[in-house]
């Protein structure tokens, strides 16, 4: 008999469950289907864009060529963040679809290192078991 799956919707906070150690073990990646802002050095960091043009190119134009290129969504130029482009799933660009696994993990941006200690419910994730 399969234990009963509490559903969870990323957008509605109260349905998320209080963060603890291991948890992300047995978890679908329900944060991964949530829009992530990434700063300039973040895409670096990815690979996404190189230090030089970083250092010497309008992050407007970062933007444009990352946009046409479906890697970013958006460019919020009065906070200075990027917002990664989604999956068709919904999912992250780098959230691996069969294994739920992160693929760039030691190169994810600080969004993403620092969830879930910040985000829409600080100390909170938008778990629900794996469906394995």
């Amino acid at each position: 008999m399969k234990p009963s799956v509490r559903l969870v919707d990323v957008d509605r906070t109260e349905t998320w469950t209080r963060w603890r150690r291991g948890l992300c073990e047995g978890c679908w990646a329900g944060c991964c289907t949530m829009p992530v802002e990434a700063t300039l050095a973040d895409l670096v960091r990815l690979g996404l864009v190189e230090a030089f043009e970083a250092e010497h190119e309008a992050p407007r134009r970062i933007a444009r060529r990352l946009e046409k290129g479906g890697s970013v969504a958006r460019y919020n130029a009065k906070s200075g963040l990027f917002t990664l482009a989604s999956a068709a799933s919904g999912d992250c660009l780098f959230l691996h679809p069969a294994t739920r696994r992160c693929t760039v993990y030691d190169r994810r941006p600080e969004t993403c290192r620092n969830h879930p200690r910040i985000g829409p419910r600080p100390g909170w994730c938008a778990w629900a078991p794996r469906a394995d």
